[in-house]
């Protein structure tokens, strides 16, 4: 399937979009202009075949030594395609892949979300489970559709918990769940022992 095919199957399957492709060849988008719209289809889905590529290159290359500027820059590449302005939701849409896009999966949010010296084995750290607000907003947007790759988390902070894909979140609990009866037997076990060596 070649890129503009799947663009325009994403977008008429996309109908919320609102998005008109031209029909004539000559009005087919080209350029970054085309890997913009290609971006936004592809950000705004769990799912990524090999007709993102292009696309996807060319947003995560944009990359400055301030992370305010990576956005920016990002932010102003979506903007090249024409429909990212065409309503506010639009703009909004666009905003929210800008700053969650490649910040909300899982192993993302398993780094950004540790705090250092107070919850799970010995006070090392622990890892929140309230999603950023930039996060919140990439998810929740009512162009986002991730399926599978929203990220759900297992568990509470104090106890290990962790971020997986909810395609993944019923084995991660049930291995999460097993984990805290191991430790919690392991305590109990423990603190028998400790009142024996008393008595």
């Amino acid at each position: 399937m070649q890129c503009k095919n799947f663009l325009a199957s994403a977008i008429l399957a996309t109908s919320t979009l609102a998005i008109s492709m031209p029909t004539s060849a000559q009005d087919v988008l080209t350029g970054d202009t085309r890997l913009a719209c290609e971006a936004l289809m592809c950000l705004a889905s769990g799912t990524r075949p090999n007709e993102c590529a292009s696309s996807l290159t060319k947003y995560f290359s944009i990359s400055h030594r301030d992370f305010s500027d990576t956005i920016r820059g990002r932010m102003n590449f979506l903007n090249l395609c024409p429909a990212s302005n065409q309503t506010p939701q639009m703009q909004s849409f666009a905003s929210a892949i800008a700053n969650g896009a490649g910040r909300c999966d899982p192993a993302s949010l398993n780094i950004v979300l540790r705090s250092w010296g107070g919850g799970y084995k010995d006070n090392i750290f622990s890892i929140r489970n309230k999603l950023p607000n930039y996060c919140s907003a990439y998810i929740s947007n009512e162009y986002s559709n991730l399926g599978g790759l929203t990220p759900k988390y297992v568990g509470v902070p104090e106890r290990g918990g962790y971020w997986v894909t909810g395609s993944e979140y019923d084995a991660a609990l049930a291995k999460y769940n097993a984990r805290i009866a191991a430790e919690d037997a392991a305590k109990q076990k423990d603190n028998g022992q400790w009142w024996l060596k008393r008595g």
